[in-house]
């Protein structure tokens, strides 16, 4: 089964709400399985004043929260965990391979590859590509309170 969400179905699936929602679309997910989602990276961001002015590029850790929120909705989807919140404990991995920059719009692809239910614990890998090309892979992983 295939799935794919608007902004507003996104609300209604993770806590996260704007400035901190990093997720504009669900493009297919296969529950339990794998997800991909779309984010614009919006020049007007506040973020951009400062990193780095003349020179703007997306600090890795919103990158890093990009996939956990991929992530997120993958795993909250998931009628055990639906309704609980998120909570980032671990990120393994992490290789930045391109700069991403304001205007540019991602293409997000998380996994899951790893469930220990009885902790409510989830790994997933994922990969954050810019226009196609591979910005960024890492596996995050999340417990749901």
């Amino acid at each position: 089964m295939s799935i794919s969400m608007d902004r507003e179905e996104i609300k209604t699936v993770i806590p996260h709400r704007d400035p901190m929602l990093l997720v504009d679309e669900v493009v297919d997910m296969e529950p339990e399985k794998k997800i991909t989602t779309k984010f614009f990276v919006d020049p007007e961001r506040e973020i951009f004043e400062g990193h780095f002015p003349g020179d703007p590029v997306l600090p890795g850790v919103y990158t890093v929260e990009i996939m956990a929120q991929a992530s997120d909705i993958l795993i909250l989807s998931a009628e055990r965990y639906a309704g609980k919140v998120p909570l980032f404990i671990g990120i393994n991995n992490v290789k930045f391979k391109s700069p991403i920059r304001p205007g540019d719009t991602l293409e997000i692809h998380s996994e899951m590859t790893y469930e220990k239910k009885e902790k409510a614990v989830v790994t997933c890998s994922a990969e954050v590509y810019d226009n196609g090309v591979l910005a960024c892979t890492g596996d995050v992983t999340l417990a749901m309170r």
